[in-house]
């Protein structure tokens, strides 16, 4: 599996690579006060993603903090819980006494049956 990774890591980074050769050309972006700024294509392109992955990423990692949070919250309560409510085991039992199994639970018979 490390292996499919690695190559379609290097796949994807030979592609960029085409793609940034093939379109290497500046791009004229109009500024305020008319200055015009020349970037180039694949620069812009990197630029635009950024701007578009960080604030979902920052969002994601957010949440995740939050939820992961809340539940070791819920696992603490839940502990806490467990310890308060388990019941003391009867100190009359010694360890190599028989344990008899609970007696067992009548079934209800269907309508029309034997």
């Amino acid at each position: 599996m490390q292996f499919l990774k690695i190559l379609f890591w290097c796949l994807l980074a030979f592609v960029a690579a085409v793609f940034t050769l093939g379109n290497w050309t500046t791009v004229p972006i109009k500024l305020w006060g008319g200055l015009i700024a020349e970037v180039n294509l694949p620069l812009l392109l990197f630029v635009t993603f950024l701007i578009g992955l960080v604030p979902t990423m920052l969002y994601y990692n957010a949440i995740r903090w939050r939820l992961r949070n809340r539940l070791a919250t819920s696992e603490r309560t839940l502990a806490d819980l467990r310890g308060v409510l388990a019941p003391a085991a009867p100190a009359s039992l010694e360890p190599d006494a028989p344990v008899i199994p609970p007696a067992a639970v009548p079934t209800a018979v269907p309508p029309g049956g034997a």
